[in-house]
């Protein structure tokens, strides 16, 4: 298949480095830039056929099989429709929209004229994730009470970010799309998020939006997701997961503290690592940037998809629910008060019972606890099933 790129910038120049950095049947084709310096220099890096400022022109290029969208929040739209007006399948970066509202209109634009919407939610690509996700849906876990991700950094690197109007919003919107989409893998898809509780502020930044934000997520079977966003985080990229589930826990460090530290006095200086805020002192290098945030795997799923003409993992339906949820944490956060979610479109299970499996001990106690003491005894807190009361018996 023949790529063509939407926007010549930081994220694309990403995607890029991810589509042309192994040997693949699939070709980045052309570029489509708001200005033609750098649609040219974009173009003559990556050794591209074809260059434009007119996206239509690029989008409906005879050649062009598949459309990357790597463009500001609010231009998401109308490549999608243009892609949709022009029978292209479409991959774009995240979030959807600005809102549910408008990742609803893209999500009906792309199912209306028969192409894959490919959502492109790198961080849950990476390969510690897909490694995590894999003994989660195995079992290894249990059943998941809690599922928690944090990005935090000094801020994003384009302007447009720091325009609520163009962007939809702050570090939620932003970051909180990667965290909340995280915790959904975790906890399960088809299980409804239900509402939100948020905390967002203005603290560092002279904007409109929030740089910090904290938010829970309720979830139909009484699971919570939790986010923790930030861009007045100092010293990188803080990237971390978190799952606890009723048979086990799982921590991931996804970027920052990786096993890979550098000590430099700044000689020579030199790109680290994404957000990095120095080149002296101690670093924090990523041995394999684009691989360890999900490119790759990434777009090995999305043009698979294609050809098999089957869904990705993360679709237009994914960033449509993540932005209804981010809704309810924008509602939150200005209420102060449990936001509901609102889901126009819901695709998942409707079963609202709370899961309530308690471990049983034998036919007349639930097992609370077992556990071994520091001088060696080991002891059971017991529950009994029929009068609620808890007993100690040693072992």
């Amino acid at each position: 298949m023949k790529i063509a790129m939407l926007g010549s910038g930081f994220i694309a120049r990403f995607y890029a480095d991810s589509l042309v950095a192994h040997r693949r049947v699939d070709q980045l084709f052309a570029v489509y830039g708001r200005s033609a310096d750098k649609a040219k220099k974009f173009a003559d890096d990556y050794k591209l056929s074809f260059h434009s400022t007119s996206m239509q022109e690029v989008i409906e290029h005879p050649e062009v099989d598949v459309v990357v969208i790597s463009l500001p929040n609010d231009l998401h739209l109308a490549a999608v429709e243009a892609c949709a007006k022009a029978g292209k399948h479409v991959l774009c970066t995240k979030p959807l929209g600005r809102t549910a509202a408008e990742a609803k209109q893209m999500l009906d634009l792309v199912e209306q004229a028969g192409i894959m919407g490919g959502y492109l939610e790198d961080l849950c690509y990476g390969p510690k994730f897909l490694k995590s996700l894999a003994s989660v849906k195995a079992g290894a876990l249990g059943r998941i009470l809690w599922a928690k991700s944090r990005e935090a950094h000094p801020g994003p690197h384009s302007n447009w970010f720091w325009n609520k109007e163009q962007s939809g919003g702050g570090a939620i919107v932003d970051l909180g799309c990667h965290c909340i989409e995280i915790a959904r893998n975790y906890i399960g898809k088809d299980i409804r998020p239900v509402e939100v509780m948020c905390w967002a502020a203005t603290q560092v930044h002279p904007i409109d939006a929030e740089d910090n934000a904290i938010g829970m997520v309720k979830y139909a079977n009484g699971a919570i997701g939790q986010f923790e966003v930030s861009w007045c985080f100092r010293g990188g990229m803080d990237l971390r997961d978190e799952v606890m589930g009723t048979e086990g826990t799982i921590w991931l460090n996804n970027f920052l503290r990786t096993g890979f530290d550098m000590f430099s006095t700044g000689k020579g200086g030199g790109y680290v690592a994404e957000k990095a805020e120095s080149s002296s002192g101690w670093l924090f290098p990523v041995g394999d940037e684009v691989n360890e945030l999900g490119y790759n795997h990434m777009f090995t799923d999305m043009f698979e998809a294609i050809e098999q003409n089957r869904e990705p993992a993360e679709t237009f339906y994914d960033g449509y629910v993540v932005n209804a949820i981010i809704d309810a944490a924008y509602a939150s956060a200005k209420s102060g008060v449990w936001e509901p979610v609102q889901l126009e479109d819901w695709r998942g299970n409707n079963d609202t019972k709370i899961a309530t499996e308690f471990a049983s001990y034998d036919e007349q106690y639930y097992l609370i606890k077992e556990e071994i003491l520091p001088h060696g005894d080991r002891k059971l807190i017991l529950k009994d099933k029929t009068t609620g009361e808890v007993i100690v018996r040693d072992l």
